[in-house]
């Protein structure tokens, strides 16, 4: 019980943290996720993965799980996928329904954070979910979810999560950080912000603080890559891709970025299909 409440706790506060932010959560991650450069990745590696779906339903169906304001779903509405965008955060659906219902192509879903109870099982060809995982208490759980709903012959896609080599950082990962910053100009403006001291000032009565609700982001407690992919197979799937890729952000001089990506890396996707 005591877990239980723990769990309910984490998901208020992820909800609550998300409201908080919905409106601006593309300015705030303009650098990292809203940026041409991931932005194309992440189109590529979708495309690849609605190529592999080998179900015949004519209609592909897809479920972006933890949808926030639209990432997956603008993508996956541009390669013609039926898509169902869940979260948990209703402010974040409302901004989904604005912006894609108008296709026809879209219906918005609200989540638990625990469960798919909502959904019947083998239901979907695609099941995307990307920057979630690390939001969710018991992400091994949702895992499991997610292959239930999905369809045999469907493929199941988990992007944009830290690796190992994010935790265990290589000589070489090491020395492109340095040089990203010794080539970053040093931006005075940040020192005048009140919100940055206050975060500082959280951080050291929480070292555990994060702004947008993240769980699973600490050297002791992350994503567990090795379990998951156990849990796939255990579950009837078989790994269509793997790729750890050095993810790019704006403050990142491009020449450095591409010297050092063969080089190094810090996250994971995972394509997976359902036999």
């Amino acid at each position: 019980m005591i877990m239980e409440n723990s769990e309910a706790i984490q998901i208020a506060k992820n909800i609550s943290a998300h409201d908080k932010i919905h409106n601006k959560y593309e300015k705030l991650h303009k650098k990292d996720i809203f940026n041409p450069t991931e932005q194309e990745r992440l189109h590529n590696m979708l495309k690849k993965a609605v190529e592999s779906i080998k179900t015949n339903s004519g209609l592909i169906r897809a479920l972006d799980y933890g949808c926030g304001s639209g990432n997956l779903t603008n993508h996956l509405i541009e390669l013609g996928l039926y898509t169902v965008a869940a979260d948990v955060s209703k402010k974040f659906l409302n901004i989904v329904k604005n912006k894609w219902s108008h296709t026809g192509l879209l219906s918005t879903l609200e989540i638990d954070g625990k469960s798919l109870s909502n959904i019947e099982t083998n239901y979907f060809d695609l099941v995307a979910t990307y920057s979630v995982l690390h939001h969710v208490p018991d992400y091994l759980g949702i895992i499991k979810e997610m292959v239930r709903v999905l369809k045999p012959d469907g493929i199941i896609y988990i992007d944009y999560e830290r690796n190992y080599s994010y935790w265990n950082k290589s000589k070489e990962y090491l020395e492109f950080l340095k040089l990203v910053e010794l080539r970053t100009p040093k931006k005075w403006k940040k020192y005048l912000r009140p919100s940055n001291y206050l975060t500082k000032l959280r951080l050291i009565m929480n070292p555990r603080y994060r702004p947008q609700g993240d769980i699973h982001t600490f050297p002791d407690d992350h994503i567990e890559w090795d379990k998951i992919e156990t849990l796939l197979k255990t579950y009837g799937c078989e790994t269509v891709l793997r790729e750890d890729y050095l993810h790019y952000r704006v403050e990142y001089p491009m020449d450095l970025y591409e010297r050092y990506k063969n080089k190094c890396n810090d996250m994971r996707l995972l394509i997976y299909r359902k036999k």
